[in-house]
């Protein structure tokens, strides 16, 4: 290889490090990684999110390299529809799943007691949080289908557009795959991170992690609201 393409190489590994980084990437993850109690765990999220993504983006880049097919950035902001409203239903499942483990629901019993008609009481119950250990591949289920919905957003289908530059198909897919070893890198080590206050809160001040949780996934909700406002008035403004 010569210094031109070793130079485009490197320069792939590190703009696939610096995309993990985006924040609805980031965001995306948070959600996930506070369903968790382990630094493992959490690594593992982070580099399925990283897999998902680049098996998305080998696909696209298939058939950038094969057809030469040029993105037009118009179609950018509708690529970018789905990831928003993913962010909205990650945010909703981890506020659910907070709300329902923060111990309380409340159900409606009759009773009858000893000379009285019966009659009914409002309960309100607690519920103990169970931590179930996860099979590798279902762990991964859910960050690598996350990762896939991101690799074929907008701007990671526009960064790959670079592949049209390439001297060879085979350099093309080498190009994407090293950007996709960045992106796993990245994430991973971001996922772990990201999931250091949801570990050292998990044990022993579960109350503090509820919230956390909690603020995890309101802040997915809004920050998919107004990605897709963003994108609405992008489309509007294009239109007009």
């Amino acid at each position: 290889m010569n210094g031109s393409v070793i130079a485009a190489l490197s320069l792939g590994f590190w703009l696939g490090i610096k995309h993990a980084l985006d924040a609805d990437h980031l965001v995306a993850v948070s959600t996930i990684v506070s369903e968790h109690k382990s630094l493992w765990r959490s690594s593992i999220i982070g580099t399925f999110w990283g897999l998902g993504h680049t098996a998305s983006l080998l696909g696209v880049g298939l058939f950038v390299v094969l057809l030469r097919i040029t993105v037009s950035p118009s179609i950018a902001p509708f690529m970018e529809i789905p990831v928003s409203i993913m962010l909205i239903a990650l945010g909703a499942n981890a506020v659910w799943q907070a709300w329902r483990e923060r111990g309380i629901s409340i159900h409606i019993h009759a009773h009858a007691h000893e000379g009285q008609d019966a009659h009914k009481h409002l309960h309100l119950h607690t519920h103990k949080e169970h931590d179930h250990k996860h099979h590798l591949l279902r762990l991964g289920r859910k960050p690598f289908m996350v990762g896939l919905v991101h690799g074929f957003a907008g701007s990671a289908v526009l960064m790959i557009a670079v592949l049209t530059t390439m001297p060879t198909v085979a350099l093309g897919l080498i190009y994407i795959a090293v950007f996709g070893l960045g992106s796993v890198g990245g994430m991973l080590l971001m996922s772990a991170l990201i999931s250091l206050p949801f570990v050292a809160t998990a044990k022993k001040f579960s109350s503090i992690n509820n919230t956390i949780r909690l603020l995890a996934g309101i802040f997915s909700v809004a920050f998919g609201l107004m990605l897709a406002w963003d994108l609405l008035h992008e489309i509007l403004s294009r239109q007009s």
